[in-house]
């Protein structure tokens, strides 16, 4: 399997894959944001057959464009559905479903207007690691390294605004444009995983590793960092799965995050007996008591 150049362009996208979708999606999961992704992978769709659309105008390949044009959707749309949740205009779970909607009606028109057809979009929703190329092996480390850098740099600042919007703005945080930075990061994770699981299962990778971590851990850095493990296990394992196997990559990476969830979940009282257990034990063994109460005497 690492001797096979497709599969090896395939692992490492899997790998980096696996490392940032958790790291946004632990900031969508404090924030309640969960099915962000999703809407940000039906806008990403329009932008996929806008590609397509400008591309067949130019005279290119007929997805030579389709990933930036993802990105240029995404991150549109994610800043578009930031402002108009800072607004107040629209609730949260109404503004999704337009995004819902808008991005899978956009899709399929633009992509008959480009000479196309809805099974042309078919790669985009359910993934095509197979399809990998090294334009987008290169695209992908550097969008990653975007990524990893704004949430794993700002984390501090960045989990401050997700915890309590209020307090980050007394602190003196620059609360609009972190929620940007939240928005744009998880626009740019739904293109980077487009390729190994596809639109309609991104926001599975990039919460469930998040979910999973939670059952435990205790504090918000711990939680991401084993939600990457997670992440970057699940979709090197599931990608493994397939090359013996022909089965979709994205569906087995999603069904083996779930697996994962599962057994922490399973998990999870015993850990939680053994924490109470080691927090009850004497941090001084080797002294008697170390406080001893004189009762009566007048003390």
């Amino acid at each position: 399997m690492l001797g096979d150049p497709l599969m090896q362009r395939a692992l490492v996208a899997a790998l980096l894959v696996g490392l940032a979708a958790p790291v946004i999606g632990t900031y969508l999961v404090q924030r309640r944001l969960s099915l962000l992704g999703d809407g940000i992978g039906h806008v990403a769709l329009t932008g996929v057959a806008l590609g397509w659309l400008v591309g067949s105008f130019a005279g290119l390949a007929p997805d030579a464009l389709a990933i930036p044009g993802a990105v240029v959707a995404a991150v549109a749309g994610a800043v578009v559905i930031e402002l108009v949740r800072e607004r107040g205009r629209t609730s949260g779970d109404v503004a999704l479903a337009l995004l819902f909607y808008g991005g899978i009606a956009g899709g399929v028109l633009l992509i008959s207007q480009a000479g196309g057809t809805s099974a042309n979009l078919m790669g985009y929703l359910f993934g095509s690691i197979s399809t990998v190329t090294w334009a987008d092996l290169w695209l992908t480390v550097a969008l990653t390294a975007v990524v990893l850098v704004v949430g794993v740099g700002l984390r501090t600042a960045l989990f401050a605004v997700s915890q309590d919007e209020e307090f980050a703005r007394a602190a003196g945080l620059p609360v609009r444009a972190l929620n940007l930075a939240i928005a744009v990061v998880a626009a740019l994770t739904v293109t980077v995983a487009m390729r190994v699981v596809g639109l309609l299962l991104v926001s599975a990778l990039m919460i469930v590793p998040v979910a999973a971590a939670q059952q435990v851990t205790a504090s918000f850095r711990r939680t991401m960092t084993v939600a990457m493990t997670v992440g970057a296990v699940v979709c090197v394992g599931g990608l493994a799965i397939t090359y013996w196997n022909d089965v979709s990559p994205g569906a087995t990476i999603v069904v083996l995050a779930i697996a994962v969830y599962a057994a922490f979940a399973l998990a999870r009282p015993a850990m939680r007996r053994l924490r109470g257990a080691v927090e009850r034990e004497d941090p001084h063994p080797a002294v008697d008591d170390d406080v001893q109460l004189a009762l009566g005497g007048g003390r």
